[in-house]
């Protein structure tokens, strides 16, 4: 049904709803029985099956299959069929790592679905009579909801009332000029969707104005639900660390190409069976390429995203956790992020008087008015359940708004006895609100913000008294805000900021505490420690801003508050001359926050920045990781934001940085030991068939090697704890490669280890005089396995593993445990039998053992002489 060519009154009756009330409980349980939830339908999910067959899309395992195959059938043409268990047993291998594949893929799926359930937008719903935040996926066609700047449109609605309202549609209509909205508006039956200027479509969102609706579809109901099959084409990106990891996976597997088709010649020179050395080399070929390692990283970071959301951030795209770990900058909003965000309305001062009065629940009948015309002027509300005060809104409009309510002033009554005639929204440009109030049989105009820009805006009233006033408060650490008012003799249309807000009559202000909070001290201590500098950037006054900084630690000795007139003044060049020295930017405009982004990325610096309104949102696109703020953000900010902070706390951002460089770690552990292992492979195989035209692992071996080390102790490292020293150091260069610091070199010297150690066992095995292959492969295959377990523990931290503690990390103590078994399987039951494996002499076993520990031994070494540290 359509619902753009009818009038409110016939739309709400259509929809069995009221404005005043919406709709009942019963209503909407029945409602989203027969609609269901409010959601587009999502792109297809892979069956386990598809997941299944995509692990064998890998050209190297196609040739590995292929070759078991022909050994197969060589097997059936010779009637050989002793040889028949090889090549089922390949197959076998590479079925076991295509499910290992699948498990990893559903973890990461898992905990990536988990996100975007946390993340889902919420809506302001009146049922019941009372005004409610649900999800946006509860809401029915009939729902009543408001609508402010900066909203995501939940759903489909018509419009009953708007105030200057503005929605931006270019994901619908691709109109990139936001379009102009009016409840009152007459719209033809078939006006395209642009034209339907009493309506608001889910998926787009508000920028400017406010409006209440009815909802009219939902779902897949919806226009956007309409054209949702356009939508169903969202590719798989991987982050840029995964396709780094990807193509070193590529050169990788061009040099192990290489070395195997080099194997692969001498084998046949020195008269191999080709069948055998073939299976060898293709073999080594798919354990040598890390095919694995971005599933494995995708994992880690999903994990670590799992626990940051556990610290109340909530990332949503994987590669800002890649970008937190090397944060050098932190821009922060002041209220609610370094402060409690529990404004508490302390001090009124009305024009003409001496000195403030303080706020009780019984002032004075002059600053009665004065909070009594300052709450007609506020769209935050505050809702009373039993003993306890929800706060819906601005935080400075519902400290206000509760000031009144203690004086026996109810918002609700106040709104009824002087009803709001026409308004003018806030918003950060202006910092001002306004509202047209019919107050004792007049239109009284009602101006509220911030002192500077209200002051320039009075013809009447003390305000050098005033300007005294308000830096003093400013100085206590009083967020300040300004009420003015005027008399009109006709309420306008559409009304102006040039109509209502001049010519006004300064009534008073209000001074509202926001004390900091406690744990910001100790985050801004942190940061300094790491090499990180915070910085405060706020709309309030720059007097209260620096006496919080100062408290705070932010404004230290030499350093500078300015605001953004200052900085508006300044060019880039002398901005970037100054940048260093300021640590509080005050009275700032959307605008200059971008300017303060790139002013610091041109110095090199990864910045984050905070951000909650509709107009911060090209600032947190700007910065490298843009955070917007949970409790207060607008939908369109969080849209536009790589972190969602859940309890607008600085001290978050500082917890996820910490996050964000413990999972960056854990990834270049990762990296390191399986790089480190495969490179061993490698040259194991390389060197015995150049030295002995022998190899010293058979096919079946080396897969088994590749299943037991390259998948549960990787993913098990890259859950190892962050490091307690982690906030101790630098931040990592915006530039800097994985393999910085050193650790390149340290996987090459550690596959060359491997492959020694492996080699020195498959010579003794081999025994010289009494030479026994098999036995020898069993000592190399013993060797590599094992010492390839002990490097997944002497790769958990850069510090002596005694310091840390050896079994620390119970995940990796499991898949240690798991991967020896599998080990143990092989080498001491009959199943070793079929991986051409022997019992050996009890002194073999205590060489072996000797040389699986050598890696402890050397990393121990290597830590204590300060070859292995990190560079601070």
């Amino acid at each position: 049904m359509l619902f753009h060519n009818k009038s409110r009154e016939e739309t709400l009756n259509a929809l069995s709803t009221n404005r005043e009330n919406g709709l009942s409980s019963e209503q909407v349980a029945e409602l989203q029985q027969k609609h269901g939830p409010n959601r587009l339908r999502e792109k297809k999910k892979k069956t386990l099956a598809q997941r299944f067959f995509d692990q064998f899309k890998d050209v190297m395992i196609l040739i590995l299959i292929a070759a078991a195959i022909i050994s197969f059938v060589i097997v059936c043409v010779e009637e050989n069929w002793g040889e028949l268990f090889e090549p089922g047993l390949i197959l076998l291998i590479v079925l076991l790592n295509a499910a290992m594949g699948v498990y990893q893929e559903g973890k990461a799926e898992k905990a990536l679905d988990a996100l975007k359930n946390m993340s889902a937008p919420h809506a302001r719903v009146i049922r019941d009579g009372k005004e409610s935040v649900i999800d946006a996926a509860d809401l029915v066609p009939g729902d009543i909801i408001k609508l402010e700047a900066g909203d995501f449109i939940p759903a489909d609605a018509r419009l009953l009332h708007s105030v200057s309202l503005k929605s931006e549609e270019s994901a619908l209509t691709g109109e990139s000029v936001p379009s102009e909205k009016d409840a009152e508006a007459d719209v033809a039956e078939k006006a395209p969707i642009g034209d339907r200027t009493n309506m608001v479509f889910s998926g787009c969102s508000v920028t400017y104005g406010t409006a209440l609706a009815v909802v009219t579809a939902t779902g897949m109901d919806t226009e956007m639900g309409r054209i949702a099959n356009l939508l169903d084409n969202e590719s798989e990106t991987q982050t840029p660390l995964q396709q780094k990891l990807a193509q070193l996976g590529k050169y990788l597997g061009i040099v192990a190409l290489a070395a195997c088709g080099v194997i692969f010649v001498v084998g046949l020179i020195n008269n191999t069976p080709p069948l055998e050395i073939f299976m060898t080399a293709v073999s080594l070929a798919v354990s040598a390429i890390p095919e694995g390692l971005p599933a494995i990283v995708t994992i880690v970071l999903s994990i670590g995203v799992q626990r940051m959301v556990k610290r109340n951030a909530l990332i949503r795209r994987l590669p800002a956790v890649e970008t937190l770990g090397g944060a050098s900058i932190i821009c922060s909003d002041k209220t609610g992020t370094l402060t409690q965000n529990r404004m508490t309305l302390v001090k009124a001062y009305l024009d003409g008087e001496a000195n403030t009065e303080d706020i009780t629940e019984n002032n004075s009948d002059s600053i009665k008015k004065l909070l009594a015309w300052g709450t007609l002027c506020c769209d935050g509300s505050v809702v009373f359940e039993g003993e306890t005060e929800k706060h819906i809104g601005d935080p400075t409009e519902t400290a206000i708004v509760l000031a009144a309510h203690k004086n026996g002033m109810p918002k609700d009554s106040l709104n009824n006895t002087y009803p709001r005639l026409a308004e003018i929204p806030f918003d950060s440009d202006r910092k001002l609100m306004t509202t047209v109030n019919r107050i004792d049989g007049k239109n009284i105009v009602i101006v509220k913000g911030a002192f500077d820009m209200m002051a320039v805006r009075c013809v009447a009233g003390d305000l050098e008294k005033a300007r005294e006033m308000t830096e003093s408060m400013s100085e206590n650490a009083l967020r300040v805000l300004a009420v003015a008012y005027k008399e009109i003799d006709t309420v306008p249309q559409n009304p102006t900021s040039d109509e209502l807000e001049n010519g006004l009559t300064f009534m008073g202000l209000v001074g509202m505490i926001d004390p900091p909070r406690p744990e910001a001290k100790v985050a801004v201590a942190t940061c300094r420690r790491a090499g990180i500098k915070p910085i405060m950037i706020t709309g309030d006054h720059v007097v209260t801003a620096s006496a919080i900084a100062r408290e705070l630690g932010i404004l230290e000795d030499g350093d500078r508050a300015i605001t953004g007139a200052q900085l508006d003044a300044m060019t880039d060049s002398e901005l970037d001359e100054q940048v260093e020295q300021i640590s509080v930017y005050a009275r700032v405009s959307p605008e200059n926050k971008i300017r303060i982004v790139k002013a610091w990325q041109r110095k090199g610096q990864v910045v984050s920045m905070t951000g909650d309104g509709v107009n911060d949102a090209p600032a947190l696109k700007a910065a490298d990781i843009g955070c917007a703020m949970g409790i207060t953000g607008t939908d369109v900010a969080k849209g536009a934001a790589d972190m969602t902070l859940t309890d607008d706390n600085f001290a978050t951002i500082v917890e996820a940085v910490k996050e964000g460089r413990g999972i960056y770690a854990n990834i270049k552990k990762v990296v390191g030991f399986l790089l480190g292992t495969n490179i061993g492979e490698v040259i194991t195989v390389f060197v015995a068939m150049l030295a002995w035209a022998k190899t010293p692992l058979l096919s079946m071996q080396l897969l088994w090697i590749n299943l037991v080390t390259d998948s549960l102790p990787a993913i098990a490292l890259g859950m190892e704890a962050v490091e307690k020293d982690v906030m101790d150091r630098k931040p990592k260069p915006k530039n800097e490669g994985i393999f910085a610091g050193g650790l390149g070199i340290r996987v090459v010297l550690q596959g060359m280890m491997f492959a020694a150690l492996t080699l020195i066992a498959f010579w003794i095995g081999w025994g010289g005089v009494e030479a026994n292959l098999d036995r020898g492969r069993t000592m190399a295959f013993a060797v590599l396995a094992l010492c390839q377990i002990v490097q997944a523990y002497n790769m958990r931290s850069e510090h002596s593993l005694f310091k840390i503690g050896v079994f620390t990390n119970r995940t990796l103590n499991l898949a240690a445990l798991a991967s020896v078994a599998l080990v143990a399987l092989v080498l001491f039951t009959p199943v070793g039998i079929a991986f051409g494996m022997v019992t050996l002499p009890p002194h073999m076993y205590l060489i072996a053992l000797g040389l699986i520990l050598v890696p402890l031994v050397v990393m121990e070494l290597a830590k204590l002489l300060g070859f292995i540290r990190h560079k601070h």
